[in-house]
């Protein structure tokens, strides 16, 4: 029975500066922290798992590129949410004309989900906000990303994501089917 090793406790700034120096378990260590949520971004994105798994790869190509003069000035959420889109939605419109399937947003909805009559209403008030609210919902809620970082992530004033957010929130607020979300 293998042992395994105890978890890299380097912050992402410190794992960027040993990735610079050439350290590959630092990079395999970053790779292993944020997998699954680049996976989860690129799947929101794309719409399907196998385009994201090529968006896993092609994102952390893209990283190891800009070694060994990357910098991190945000969080490492923050820095990859554009990378992650740019290429999932490449790899939804590539899937798409292969497919002959429709583009409608940059910002899918989520699926409504059969199996729970919540979720699947919380899925069609949500397919109803605006792409731009959608994404600012979900990045701030699913992703966990703090105002600043949506503004930084998206290159848009945080005034602006303040209101998106707000309007969206609003809407979902009004919803009769997602209201309960909201009751104290």
């Amino acid at each position: 029975m293998g042992s395994l090793s105890p978890p890299d406790l380097r912050s992402d700034e410190e794992l960027i500066r040993a990735i610079n120096q050439g350290d590959t378990a630092a990079f395999e260590t970053l790779y292993y922290r944020y997998r699954d949520w680049v996976v989860r971004l690129a799947t929101r994105f794309s719409g399907r798992t196998d385009d994201a798994l090529d968006v896993l790869q092609d994102t952390f190509a893209y990283l190891l590129r800009k070694t060994p003069s990357l910098r991190l000035s945000a969080r490492m959420t923050t820095f990859l949410y554009p990378v992650v889109k740019h290429l999932s939605l490449a790899a939804r419109r590539r899937s798409c004309r292969s497919l002959g399937c429709e583009l409608d947003a940059d910002v899918p909805a989520p699926p409504p989900s059969e199996n729970d009559g919540a979720r699947s209403s919380l899925a069609e008030v949500m397919a109803g906000l605006s792409p731009d609210q959608r994404e600012v919902v979900l990045m701030r809620f699913v992703d966990d990303m703090t105002l600043a970082e949506i503004a930084q992530a998206l290159r848009m004033p945080v005034g602006t994501v303040k209101s998106k957010l707000h309007r969206a929130l609003e809407r979902l607020q009004n919803d009769p089917r997602t209201r309960a979300y909201f009751q104290r």
